[in-house]
C-alpha cells in the first residue's frame, strides 16, 4: 500500500498507477476507480433528472388537472359505450361514436326543452342578486353593500374596469378552450385506450406491467362507480331543493335547485355554496321565509349526507370524509377552482392505487378495493 502511495508522486506513473505494477493489479484498481466514478456520475445524473422533472411538473401544473379531467371523461364515455355495445346490436367499434352522439343529443334536448326557462331564471337571479345583497346589507346596517364589495375587489386587484372586463373575457375564452381540449382529448383516449395504457406501462420494468394494468382497471372502474353515484345524488338534491324552494316561495326555484344540484358535486364545501343564493333571497323577504329556507337546506343536506349518499355508496365508492375534505383543501391549493371540482375523483383514484399497489401487493395487507368484483367479471383491456 505504501508503494502505491509513493508511486503517486513518481513521474513514471500512468494514470496514478506505477508502471512497475503488475497488469492484473493495475486493471483491478482501474476498474475500482472507474466504478466509483461511474456511481458518483450516475447518482448526480439521477439527481439532476429528478430536479428537472420536478421543475417540469411545476411549470405544467395547470395542465395536470386538464389531463385528469380528460381521463375521467374518457372513462365515462367508455363506460357508456360498453353499455351500448352490451345491450344493443351496435358493434364495439361504433359504440363510442354512438355514445358521444347520444350524450350530445341528450344535452341539446335538455337545453332545448328547459334551456329557455333555466336561462330566464338564471338571468333573473343574476339581475336580482345585487338588489338582494343591498337589502341584506341594509338589514345589518351596511349601506350600498354591492358597491362596497365591487370597490373592495377593484382595490385589491388595482385594475381599471376596462382591464377587469378584458381579464374576465379572457378567462371565459380560456375556460371554453380548455373545455374543448378536454372533450377532444377524452374522445381520443376513449377511442384507443390500449395505445395509451401500453405506452404508460412501458415506462416501467416488464415485471411490473401486469400489476399496473390491474391497478388501471380498478381505478377506472372505481371512477365509473363514483361518478354514477355522484350523478344520482346531484339529481336528487337538485330536484328536491327546487321543489322545496318553489313551495317556500323563493324566486327562480328552478335556477336555485340547479345551483344546489351542481354544487353538490363537491362534498362539504359545495352544499354550503349552493345554499347561499337561496338564503340571500330569503333574507330579502322576511324572517319566516329565512327560517323555512334554512330548515329546508338543513333537512336536505342531512338526508343527503346520512341517507342518500351512504345508500348509494354501498354499490359505488365510499371515500372517508376526512380524506375527501383534505383532498379538497390540498388540490384546491395546488390547482385552484379546477382542483376543487376534481379533488374527490382524484382522491378516489389515488386511494385505489395506494390500496392495490402499496397496501396489498407491497405490504401484503388485506384491504377492500372498491369495484374489484366488477373488474373480475369484465374483460380486461390490455
Amino acid at each position: 500500500m505504501m508503494d502505491e502511495v509513493k508511486a503517486l508522486a513518481d513521474p513514471g506513473e500512468t494514470h496514478g498507477l506505477p508502471r512497475t505494477m503488475p497488469d492484473a493489479r493495475r486493471a483491478a484498481l482501474n476498474d475500482r476507480y472507474f466504478s466509483r466514478d461511474w456511481d458518483f456520475f450516475r447518482r448526480g445524473l439521477i439527481t439532476l433528472i429528478l430536479i428537472g422533472l420536478g421543475y417540469f411538473l411545476w411549470l405544467t401544473a395547470a395542465v395536470l388537472p386538464l389531463i385528469f379531467a380528460a381521463i375521467l371523461l374518457a372513462v365515462l364515455l367508455s363506460a357508456f359505450a360498453d353499455l351500448i355495445a352490451r345491450y344493443t346490436p351496435v358493434s364495439q367499434k361504433w359504440s363510442l361514436m354512438t355514445a358521444t352522439i347520444l350524450v350530445a343529443l341528450l344535452l341539446a334536448g335538455f337545453f332545448i326543452l328547459f334551456g329557455s326557462q333555466i336561462s330566464g331564471q338564471v338571468t333573473q337571479l343574476i339581475n336580482m342578486l345585487p338588489e338582494a345583497i343591498d337589502a341584506v346589507g341594509e338589514r345589518f346596517g351596511v349601506a350600498s353593500a354591492t358597491q362596497q364589495i365591487e370597490e373592495a375587489i377593484a382595490g385589491r386587484s388595482n385594475l381599471s374596469t376596462l382591464s377587469q372586463a378584458a381579464g374576465f373575457g379572457y378567462n371565459i375564452i380560456g375556460a371554453l378552450a380548455n373545455l374543448a381540449l378536454v372533450i377532444v382529448a377524452a374522445i381520443y383516449l376513449a377511442a384507443d385506450p390500449k395505445l395509451y395504457r401500453r405506452g404508460t406501462v412501458k415506462l416501467l420494468p416488464p415485471s411490473q406491467h401486469e400489476r399496473i394494468f390491474d391497478a388501471m382497471d380498478l381505478a377506472g372502474n372505481a371512477l365509473r362507480l363514483w361518478f354514477a353515484g355522484q350523478l344520482i345524488t346531484m339529481a336528487i338534491v337538485g330536484v328536491v331543493s327546487g321543489l322545496a324552494y318553489w313551495w317556500i316561495g323563493l324566486p327562480s326555484p328552478v335556477a336555485l335547485g340547479l345551483i344546489a344540484g351542481v354544487t353538490n358535486f363537491v362534498p362539504f364545501l359545495g352544499p354550503i355554496l349552493g345554499a347561499i343564493p337561496a338564503v340571500i333571497f330569503a333574507l330579502v323577504m322576511n324572517l319566516e321565509t329565512v327560517l323555512w329556507t334554512l330548515g329546508a337546506v338543513l333537512v336536505i343536506q342531512q338526508l343527503e349526507g346520512n341517507v342518500i349518499t351512504p345508500y348509494i355508496q354501498r354499490r359505488a365508492v365510499s371515500l372517508p370524509p376526512v380524506l375527501a375534505l383534505f383532498a379538497i383543501l390540498i388540490f384546491g391549493l395546488l390547482f385552484g377552482l379546477v382542483g376543487i371540482f376534481l379533488a374527490v375523483p382524484l382522491a378516489v383514484t389515488l386511494s385505489v392505487l395506494v390500496k392495490k399497489l402499496w397496501v396489498r401487493q407491497t405490504l401484503g395487507e388485506e384491504t377492500e378495493i372498491p369495484g374489484e368484483d366488477a373488474v373480475r367479471d369484465e374483460p380486461t383491456v390490455r
